[in-house]
This record gives structure tokens, sequence and C-alpha cells, in this order.
């Protein structure tokens, strides 16, 4: 009597096969938002250049609301707060406990929102950790699927106003108020992204290359050079991982080897006049004004602890103007050992990258790293709240090892 006993209770405790489908697909869902809600947060808004008028204090306090919104998603999917190790976050974790530290010695009231914010993103990644490492893409697919959504409001905006969106000839949003760089910034990523999945055979090539086509036009569109010369990079580091197990990539190189070759041969005076941008031989020796905020940077009077330290969180900025390259701008915030940090944080991903198993997950987590390394010479990078955060962090997800997709961590 005790053996049909036994084995009718572990069959009441055994949940429906639907059940579990339900749970899975609802843990993905706010799996999906967290991270939607982590990159709305990561958006810099930039009044005036929406279509429709949106009153500064609203839409940052979308953008910036969105970090308790996140959080707190994630919290629920993560009931168990079950947190999966890595080295990268530790990295992370550093650089907020470091601007903790640092703006409370200097009691600047900003510097202390920046440093509160920065950790409450660190704390809401490391709630997203369980879901690392999922054979099936869960936040590669994510991050596609914010891209796109991007992309396609900037898309909207041009078909509704095409006058507003081409300020100057660089495509910009103007449904939500995206400036040319950070359109060419989700072109670039989105574009390799794509390519490399379709060389792993994850998409189909109509898919693929409607994608491709899109996100090429926006990026020539923007006039974004650093988007360009980072994407290149990131294909090619990332490429090069699959291209003697792969025949797609090889076929790939060998196409893209041909083209170029032809175009430079063919459409030199077009390419040159693209990558000036009408820019003088002056405006391209000193980075469109870059290398004068940088020397001011270096040149800033600092002691000890500032060397060392920095002064806190800013809006990386100098004397009013955008530092606009990841390594300065954490020098200044942060002082050596942000710039330590950072480098750390690279090198962790190269190094894990290569002692990484040959395949997708590979392929892409060097593509972001490399990308994410060559933009960090002329764009604000991921010592603080930014897309590059993101995209660093979903590189280090993919080199954990895998596991089984679950619905609970």
């Amino acid at each position: 009597m005790s053996s049909p006993v036994t084995a009718f209770r572990l069959r009441r405790a055994l949940p429906p096969a639907k059940v579990v489908q339900d749970r899975e697909h609802w843990a993905r869902t706010r799996v999906q938002i967290a991270w939607s809600l982590l990159f709305l947060n990561a958006l810099t808004f930039y009044p005036g250049i929406a279509l429709v008028h949106i009153p500064s204090v609203a839409g940052k306090g979308i953008t910036q609301g969105s970090l308790i919104a996140a959080f707190l998603v994630a919290l629920s999917v993560n009931r168990r707060h079950i947190l999966r190790p890595n080295i990268f976050l530790c990295l992370a974790s550093l650089l907020a406990i470091e601007a903790l530290v640092t703006c409370l010695q200097a009691s600047h009231i900003g510097g202390v929102y920046r440093s509160v914010r920065l950790t409450g993103y660190v704390a809401t990644l490391w709630l997203l950790t369980p879901w690392w490492g999922r054979r099936d893409l869960l936040l590669v697919r994510c991050h596609l699927t914010v891209l796109w959504a991007l992309l396609g409001s900037v898309f909207l905006g041009l078909f509704i106003a095409p006058g507003r969106a081409l300020p100057f000839g660089r495509l910009s949003g103007v449904v939500w108020p995206i400036p040319a760089t950070e359109v060419g910034h989700y072109a670039a990523v989105t574009m390799g992204l794509v390519v490399l999945l379709w060389a792993c055979g994850y998409l189909r090539g109509r898919a693929a290359a409607f994608v491709v086509v899109v996100a090429a036009a926006m990026l020539v569109l923007t006039h974004t050079r650093t988007a360009l010369a980072a994407m290149i990079a990131g294909l090619l580091v990332g490429g090069m991982s699959l291209i003697v197990a792969k025949a797609r990539v090889r076929y790939l190189f060998a196409t893209a080897g041909v083209v170029t070759a032809v175009a430079v041969v063919t459409l030199s005076g077009v390419i040159s006049s693209f990558l000036t941008r009408g820019e003088g031989s002056q405006n391209l020796s000193n980075l469109t004004g870059r290398t004068t905020v940088w020397s001011g940077v270096v040149n800033l009077p600092r002691d000890e602890f500032q060397v060392f330290f920095g002064t806190g969180l800013s809006n990386k900025s100098f004397g009013g103007l955008p530092i606009d390259s990841n390594w300065l701008a954490s020098y200044n915030d942060q002082g050596l050992f942000g710039v330590s940090v950072c480098a750390a944080i690279l090198l962790f991903l190269l190094i894990k990258a290569y002692f990484h198993p040959r395949g997708v997950e590979r392929a892409l987590a060097l593509f972001l790293t490399t990308y994410c390394l060559v933009a960090s010479f002329t764009e604000v990078g991921f010592t603080d709240v930014s897309p590059y955060l993101l995209e660093v962090t979903l590189a280090a997800s993919l080199l954990v090892p895998s596991v089984t997709s679950g619905a609970e961590p």
C-alpha cells in the first residue's frame, strides 16, 4: 500500500507541464521588462529635440524613475534573492562603492545622487545574474528588442518629419529625443549582433538581411565615425573567432573583402566626404574640439586624493563641454582607481573570452567588448549608468557557464 501512495503523492507534487511553461514565459517577460527599464534609465533626455514637447521634468522623471521600477521587477522575478557570483559585477560594484565614498567626502548633491543611482543599477544587474549563461540567449534577445524599438522610433520620426529628424544632415530621433551619435551607436550594435547571430545560424537570412540593411542605412545617415569604426573592429574580432568553424563567416569575410576593395577604388571620394563630414583639417586634427577639453581635464590641478580617487561622479563634462572619453571621464570622476577598474573589466572580458569555448556566445562577447573598447576613446563609457555598461554586462553574461533555461533561478 505504501508504494502506490508514495507514487500518488509524487505525481501530485509535480506541477503540470502547462504551469511550468506559463511560469517560464512569465519569468522571461519580467526579465525583458527589467532589462528594458534599465536601458530606459541609461538614456539621456534631451529636451527640445522631440516632435511633441516633453517637459524636462517629465522626461527626466520617466528615465530616472525607471530604475526603481527595474529593481522591483528584478526583485519580483528573483524572489529567492539568488546571486550568481562573477568577477565582472564585483569590479562594477567596486566602482559604485568608490563613487559613494568619494561623493560623501566631496558632499556634492549631484555626485551623491549619481552614486546612489549607480549602486542601484549594479544591484539590479546582480538580481538578474541567475539568467546569465542561458542557451537561448535570453539577454541578447532582450537587448536586441530594445535596440530595435529605439531604431523603430527613429525611423518613425524620419517618416513623419524628415526635416526635424535630419538636422545638419545627421539622423536623430524625434519621437523620443535621441542624438545622432546615440542613433549610430544603437544601429552599429544591432547590425553587429545580427550579423554574428546569422553567421552562427540563429537567424534566417531574409530577416537578418532586412535588419542589417535598415541598421546600415541609419548608421550612414548619422555620419558617426566612432560607431562605424567600433562596429568594424568588433565584427573583425568576433568573426575571426568563428572563421575556422563557420563556413558562413568565411563567405562573409570574402564578400566583405571584395566589396571593400571595389568601394575603395570606385567610391573613394564619397567615402572621404562621409568620413570628413565637411569638417576642416583643424577640426579633424583636434577630433572636433575633443582634444582641447581633454587637455583641460589632464591639466586641472588636483590634490593627491583626487588624483587617485577623483572628485565624484559628474555629468561627464568639463567647462560646460562634454569630455567624450571614457578614460578621461573616469580619471576626472574616479581618478586612477576608476581608470584601473575600467582596464581590468575589459582585460577580464578579453581573457575570459579567450578561454571560453568557440561558439556564438564567445563571438558576441568579443564583438561587444571590442566595440566598447574602441568607442571608449571618444565616447563616455561604462564607469557610470550608460548603454555601454549594459553592453559590457551582456558580454560578461555570455561568458559564464551555460545553464538550462529554467524559470526559477
